[in-house]
């Protein structure tokens, strides 16, 4: 279900409209006709990260931070 309603109804019913969000429903914050933005819940990550997994396998040169050269921002494409 999707429940579009406008900027100045949602700055009052903000509570109710997170609880739909998180009930699975779409919740579109309109100005007049124009849509501003959607209230979707955050999802937890399903993947546990394990730090050093893929240690030596990605690697940085010794001039990564340097400024690059004049002619690299000026070369056309």
């Amino acid at each position: 279900m999707t429940k579009t309603i406008d900027i100045i109804k949602a700055k009052t019913q903000l509570s109710k409209l997170l609880s739909l969000a998180l009930k699975g429903n779409e919740v579109i914050i309109t100005e007049g006709k124009k849509p501003l933005a959607k209230i979707i819940p955050v999802l937890p990550s399903k993947k546990t990260r394990i730090a050093g997994l893929n240690r030596g396998k990605i690697w940085t040169s010794n001039d990564f931070d340097e400024p690059l050269l004049r002619r690299f921002w000026t070369r056309a494409l």
